[in-house]
């Protein structure tokens, strides 16, 4: 019988398609949901092999140990090159479990990073003593003044929320390895169809796989990927948190990423024509996406991105209430937060992402009243295009 398991040479849309563990004995092409909580065993000594780590069986399903989980697992970290991937019920978990266990030395923190991980910096780490410091995009050149013991973690989003800014991995990778740190970029925006940054020197990768990895806005899930060796410490935290994914999530979730390649390679096309056409109207004052020529970021990052997303945000003439005018006659964009599903959504950062932030700070990191944050979905551009040209054109004159 031949063997139809993926070839480390094959392109990655094929190898996460023909992800499996095993072969199923019922002839399914991809491995069934093992909705178990635990195993038995025949003696304890197999017992006992498997809670050593000298075998490679399950033994309790919130520990990772789930041949669902691991097959979810093994394609996530083909997805990134990586050696090792795990599986969290959230993004945040998988975040939460990162920095508890590479970032207790110290975090420095650059570029815009998503709301929730700033609160879980302020509200939690900062009572339980651990370090960390805020750098903007503009304060980069301060990061190694920061870096002050060998074994502190360098966080950043690239592209960030919801300005789009590009970070530089590959230098961001070499300063950071030079003061003996550690980099770990949260991929979500990017997904690792369009940037895979453990390739550009990048030690640990997460993503929110709510969003683009899932993909359909039906499940709530997330992802780590980084050396066999650094994920030890991180499974560890997820499995005394007990964050881990339930397997029909993570059944779920492998279901998704067999389609990922093509999501995101028409979501790019999208996004690209519903800035080009945002360029042209004059509502519109200025349009963030990395993929236009006059993006202050567009050069990085065609060196290092293999596609510029389905996320854009455009600056509506008029400020905050003529953005709110345009969000709420919007027809076929869904006025919600999240991001990444098949399905189009506006937000207004100083509603959501960024409401807690001061008008000060909010103009450091460049997020005016007036800007809308677009996840650009799966619909027809055309339909997109127009459903956003009548909601500008309602703007009073």
């Amino acid at each position: 019988m031949p063997d139809h398991s993926p070839s480390p040479n094959h392109h990655p849309a094929t190898r996460i398609i023909h992800n499996r563990r095993h072969r199923d004995q019922q002839g399914s092409p991809y491995s069934p949901i093992y909705n178990t909580t635990t195993y038995r065993f025949d003696t304890t000594a197999e017992q006992l092999a498997v809670v050593k780590g000298e075998n490679d069986g399950n033994l309790y399903t919130r520990w990772g140990t789930n041949p669902t989980i691991k097959e979810l697992e093994q394609g996530l970290a083909q997805l990134e090159s990586a050696q090792a991937g795990l599986a969290f019920a959230s993004g945040m978990a998988a975040i939460s479990a990162t920095l508890f266990a590479h970032g207790r030395n110290g975090i420095v923190c650059v570029g815009d990073l998503y709301g929730g991980t700033q609160e879980l910096l302020v509200n939690h780490f900062e009572p339980l003593g651990i370090p960390f410091t805020f750098l903007l995009n503009q304060q980069l050149d301060e990061m190694e003044q920061h870096l002050t013991k060998p074994g502190m973690l360098v966080y950043c989003e690239t592209p960030a929320n919801p300005t789009m800014a590009i970070l530089d991995i590959a230098d961001l990778a070499r300063r950071t390895h030079a003061k003996g740190a550690l980099l770990a970029v949260d991929n979500t925006f990017a997904s690792p169809i369009n940037q895979r940054p453990l390739e550009l020197g990048a030690d640990l990768v997460m993503h929110s796989a709510t969003k683009y990895l899932a993909g359909h806005s039906d499940l709530t899930a997330g992802a780590f990927m980084s050396s066999a060796e650094l994920a030890k410490p991180v499974a560890a935290w997820r499995k005394s948190l007990g964050q881990i994914l339930a397997p029909e999530m993570a059944a779920l979730l492998s279901r998704s990423l067999r389609t990922l390649h093509v999501r995101v390679r028409q979501h790019n096309e999208n996004a690209m024509a519903v800035a080009i056409a945002m360029e042209k109207h004059p509502k519109v004052s200025r349009v963030l996406y990395p993929g236009l020529p006059d993006f202050p970021g567009h050069q990085l990052a065609k060196q290092q991105m293999h596609g510029f997303g389905g996320m854009l945000s455009i600056d509506v003439v008029g400020g905050g209430k003529a953005a709110e005018c345009v969000e709420d006659h919007l027809q076929v964009f869904l006025l919600a937060t999240s991001l990444g599903g098949v399905e189009s959504l506006v937000s207004q950062p100083i509603a959501t992402s960024h409401y807690r932030l001061t008008p000060e700070d909010r103009a450091q990191r460049g997020i005016s009243d007036g800007l809308l944050r677009l996840s650009v979905g799966l619909e027809d551009a055309g339909d997109l295009i127009a459903d956003l040209e009548q909601a500008l054109d309602s703007l009073a004159e």
